[in-house]
């Protein structure tokens, strides 16, 4: 404390609060648990009050910072990716994910390419422009749809509806980068004039999507065999410590990137493949609850600064053509195009809208922006944030506040009590993989 003041030193305070989020971190979701509220949504009104404190002299804007921006969303993403790959309990098959594959291969370039037509015709964006924000708003998020996901490991909490979303937001951030450099190598060939497909679809698709799965196997192999394989008094899960699943995670995003392939992707199948070397393993509880936490801090500092950039200035550029169009990408093209991918899909109508409506997005799409923005040249970039946080405001108020009441009555009309302190493992999750410890 400074003499003759009252005042705390600035890191001393900084402290403080540290110490105040993490207990939060661990009390909000229990307190939550039963609330139509979500975590993050305490976190932006948290982060909004402290920034618009006179003291508070920080901008936390994505506008004033763009490469601490797109680096600590990186991270977040990378560290819930790890997260949802490792909680997954159902074994990988083309026919087990079935829902994930149309999630992917028809919802989210279908909602590309209407996002594209609204921004591009009806909002008269450039059409590189509109093609940024399209593949920034296409993956749903693995760190804010967390009440939608898969429960922990071995725990069961796996029905259609959460698996679908978990996997889902697990492979679209990776698969959405394609679309990000396009529209980065559209906007080069349009003041260049060179060529730019052959290059595109060979290294930016082909390879950067087949390097990261193939590199994310290997990865997760080799962590896998290190962990549970090698011989007993030397294998990493006799450490105990949850800490390798972080570790496995910066090796895979970092060992992937530099041979230029998509680390997203990579970590994600690292995840996979890291879990399904020893799937019924109790190492797999602690490395997943590591991570979990690691993310659940990061993900709330990430908010709180969100919450302050809104109140700094981030949303001014906003007008009620805005607030329409982010509304339509919400309750109109995530839906729609959510339920013609799930066409000829069985399952009970209830599960297909319950799929449908949480396209949450959030982090992925702040780094995708964040991303092109620091690789392109881009006039009134001040707007395209000023959407891009807004369709996130939204989109975290409206799935924070619908998540709860929605699960609790999914659950409910499958036969499943969601107060019950242990949940029964649907059918047919568990396969050969998962012998013996």
């Amino acid at each position: 404390m400074t003499k003759g003041t009252w005042l705390p030193e600035p890191y001393i305070l900084a402290f403080t609060c540290f110490g105040i989020l993490i207990a939060l971190v661990a009390w909000l979701p229990l307190v939550l648990r039963r609330l139509p509220l979500s975590l993050p949504i305490i976190c932006i009104g948290l982060g909004a009050g402290l920034f618009s404190l006179p003291q508070v002299a920080l901008n936390p804007s994505p506008l004033a910072h763009p490469e601490i921006a797109e680096r600590f969303t990186e991270f977040v993403v990378i560290i819930a990716l790890m997260g949802a790959g490792l909680k997954l309990d159902r074994v990988f098959s083309w026919r087990r994910w079935a829902v994930t594959w149309r999630l992917l291969g028809i919802t989210m370039p279908l909602g590309i390419g209407l996002i594209v037509i609204l921004l591009a015709w009806g909002q008269a964006y450039p059409w590189v422009a509109a093609l940024l924000m399209a593949a920034s708003l296409a993956p749903t998020d693995p760190v804010l749809a967390s009440d939608v996901q898969v429960g922990p490991p071995k725990t069961g909490q796996e029905d259609e509806v959460r698996f679908g979303l978990t996997s889902e937001a697990g492979l679209n951030d990776g698969l959405a980068f394609p679309f990000v450099h396009l529209a980065i190598a559209l906007g080069a060939a349009a003041s260049s004039g060179e060529p730019w497909f052959i290059d595109w679809i060979t290294y930016r698709v082909l390879w950067e999507i087949g390097g990261g799965v193939v590199a994310g196997w290997v990865i997760g192999r080799a962590f896998g065999w290190l962990t549970f394989h090698v011989p007993a008094k030397t294998k990493l899960a006799r450490t105990g410590d949850g800490l390798i699943a972080l570790s496995a995670t910066l090796v895979s995003y970092g060992l992937t990137e530099i041979i230029h392939c998509y680390g997203f992707l990579a970590v994600f199948v690292t995840a996979l493949t890291f879990r399904s070397t020893h799937r019924d393993h109790d190492f797999q509880v602690q490395m997943h609850e590591m991570t979990e936490q690691i993310e659940r801090i990061a993900m709330m500092v990430l908010l709180l600064l969100f919450g302050g950039a809104l109140v700094r200035g981030l949303l001014a550029p906003v007008t009620w053509t805005d607030v329409i169009v982010a509304v339509v990408i919400l309750l109109v093209i995530r839906p729609l195009t959510g339920l013609v991918g799930l066409l000829g899909f069985k399952a009970a109508r209830t599960e297909k809208l319950t799929l449908a409506f949480f396209g949450i997005r959030g982090v992925g799409s702040l780094y995708y922006l964040a991303y092109g923005l620091n690789h392109m040249k881009l006039a009134d970039t001040e707007q395209l944030w000023g959407l891009v946080a807004l369709i996130v405001l939204l989109s975290v108020l409206l799935h924070g506040l619908t998540v709860t009441p929605i699960m609790r009555f999914l659950d409910r009309v499958q036969g499943r009590n969601p107060d019950a302190e242990e949940a029964t493992p649907p059918p047919g999750l568990k396969g050969p993989a998962g012998a013996s410890k």
